[in-house]
């Protein structure tokens, strides 16, 4: 009964009235004028790019999952041959065995491409495209063509990290931070030479890639909102993309700085990495002055920003889908910005806590200290606003909200041992152990996928004008959940024994052949739960073409414009005038109304609360 009532309310502003100015758009809505290219390949339009960096980071999410379930059978059965696996790898697993070079590939690009290209271009590039126009009522991105660049720069970085992995000493294999000597040594080994080259330019295109998007972000937001849009009544998804851009603009020039010297180290006999270091077989390099401490500093100060860069649009999703299916306002709005805020900021200051067996002054560390636990402040925030929406809401449990969840349950428990590490005293001891594997893939990787699943749950219907299949999306939620945590919560307690990172057989270590059958345990849960992820495929590529079909233009009672739009909009995303805002975007259970578009005018007799 409310719906009605307050859909009718808004119905009059969303009536297409055209008008000299809005014919302008018309041109984009003649859709079917275009050639297949213009419009699935080389699209200016904001939702299919969108959908193109949604699906090129799917593929590279299956590739990089493929890769830690290939390295994972190495680590759980050191010991075993797989005769197939060499029908897949060749020469790389001889005899059904991994080989250590291929290991530390595997190890390497499945880093790398998850964090690059599923979870920065992936996550940024999907959500920040699609619903920055549609939620501030803008017509597309303030740069059309450029956003379109954006995804060629970033779909040529994937070819050619895909390339690099068929050259013939292999892709490169000195872990996805590429520290030097190794990256800066061609010789220093295989996986050094031509995939470390291949590796460079890749990243190096896909900083372009980031650049171009996060620029064109960032005016979107700042130039492009529909009339009433002020900052203050901007969605959080909203507010979240845009730090996301503020924090990639800043910060990726600095780790393209560190490539092209890196590239200068390894092409033009340059010292700015390398000492005179002793290379076994070689002799003492004759290079002079350089420091690979200076690399790390460079990677860092994009490494850091960069975990927030992946986990800042995730939180800003999930801020949105909790406040919509708990039917409630979400809790403390301006502390939600301000806290997001805040961690952009911090984010630019604790990179060295990555640095404190480096040699680093122990006084600067203790100050990376301070800064590194004061980023617990606004996070703390936040997860008490995410509790106190879900306190006594009307909660529907879509498969959206049990992500939207599942990212908060992840977000707590990852971050708390980020408290551990951030002390450089315990750090010492757990640094490069799998300990910190088990803490920034539960508070990084899983929870940042979690809030991926959740958008792409809660938004498909927009996407597509379809449903994706509820029964398979709890299916999905409950083993991913529990896998996430059986992988990589026993992780924790290998790393606090001293358990490295990185090393291709612990049978050897007469220390840990303790965790021999645990090892086996997680190897054999993370192949199950890359199982699932296909099944989600299969979901989402199915429920495209044969899904329940969307009825309603509002199918989540939700309040943000983009529910305002046709079911399936045309470029320009609305017939006519651009709907103009009245209220924020969280009016849910107010004044006997269930929810209150953004489009609704302020009644009179409203209540202030």
């Amino acid at each position: 009964m409310s719906n009605e009532v307050v859909l009718q309310g808004h119905s009059a502003i969303i009536a297409p009235a055209h008008d000299a100015v809005h014919d302008l758009h018309d041109h984009g809505h003649h859709e079917h004028h275009d050639s297949f290219i213009s419009k699935y390949v080389f699209s200016m339009d904001h939702k299919m790019i969108a959908k193109q960096f949604l699906i090129t980071g799917m593929f590279w999410a299956v590739m990089g999952g493929l890769m830690s379930v290939l390295f994972r059978l190495q680590l759980g059965y050191p010991d075993s041959t797989f005769p197939w696996l060499e029908d897949i790898l060749g020469k790389w697993a001889k005899g059904g065995h991994i080989s250590a070079e291929a290991y530390y590939a595997l190890v390497t690009t499945h880093g790398t491409v998850l964090v690059f290209f599923v979870l920065t271009a992936g996550l940024s590039g999907t959500f920040a495209n699609f619903l920055i126009p549609l939620q501030i009522g803008a017509r597309d991105m303030a740069s059309p063509f450029m956003n379109m660049l954006s995804f060629w720069f970033f779909f040529i970085a994937g070819l050619v990290m895909l390339s690099s992995i068929f050259v013939e000493t292999g892709p490169f294999s000195g872990g996805w931070t590429a520290y030097p000597p190794l990256s800066a040594l061609g010789d220093a080994s295989p996986g050094s030479k031509t995939g470390m080259d291949l590796w460079i330019v890749s990243m190096a295109l896909f900083v372009v890639s980031s650049l171009l998007g996060g620029l064109n972000y960032i005016a979107t937001v700042l130039n492009m909102r529909t009339k009433g849009m002020s900052m203050t009544r901007l969605p959080l998804t909203i507010w979240a993309l845009f730090f996301t851009a503020v924090l990639g603009v800043l910060s990726f020039p600095v780790l393209f700085s560190g490539f092209i010297l890196l590239i200068f180290d390894r092409n033009f006999g340059t010292s700015f990495y390398l000492s005179d270091i002793y290379v076994n077989g070689v002799g003492a390099l004759p290079n002079e002055g350089g420091s690979a401490i200076l690399y790390q500093h460079l990677f860092w100060f994009l490494g850091h920003p960069e975990v927030y860069i992946i986990l800042l649009p995730a939180m800003g999703m999930v801020s949105e889908i909790l406040s919509t299916n708990s039917r409630k306002p979400i809790f403390g709005y301006m502390a939600m910005i301000g806290s997001l805020f805040a961690i952009a900021i911090l984010a630019f200051l604790v990179w060295a806590h990555h640095m404190f067996v480096t040699g680093l002054n122990p006084f600067l560390g203790s100050i990376f200290v301070l800064l590194t636990l004061l980023i617990a402040v606004p996070s703390a925030i936040k997860v008490f606003n995410w509790l106190t929406t879900l306190w006594r809401g009307n909660i529907r449990f879509t498969p959206a909200m049990m992500f939207a969840i599942g990212f908060v349950s992840l977000f707590i428990s990852g971050g708390l041992t980020g408290i551990w590490l951030g002390n450089s005293a315990l750090d010492i001891h757990l640094h490069d152990t799998y300990f910190v594997i088990a803490h920034f893939h539960i508070v990084m990787g899983v929870a940042s996928m979690f809030g991926m699943f959740a958008g792409i749950y809660h938004w498909f219907p927009k996407m597509y004008g379809k449903f994706l299949n509820n029964t398979l999306g709890y299916v999905h939620f409950w083993i991913t959940i529990c896998g996430a945590y059986l992988i990589f919560w026993p992780m924790h307690y290998e790393g606090l024994a001293g358990m490295p990172r990185r090393y291709y057989d612990y049978s050897i270590w007469e220390s840990f052949k303790q965790f021999t059958d645990l090892n086996r345990f997680i190897s054999t849960v993370a192949m199950i739960v890359f199982a699932t992820q296909l099944l989600f495929i299969c979901n989402f590529f199915y429920s495209i073409f044969k899904g329940r079909k969307l009825t309603s233009q509002n199918p989540w009672g939700s309040n943000t414009l983009e529910w305002t739009a046709p079911i399936h909009p045309g470029h320009g995303n609305w017939p006519g005038e651009i709907p103009e805002v009245y209220r924020w975007a969280y009016d849910y259970g107010k004044d006997g109304h269930e929810f209150i578009s953004q489009t609704t005018p302020v009644g009179a007799d409203e209540s202030h609360h």
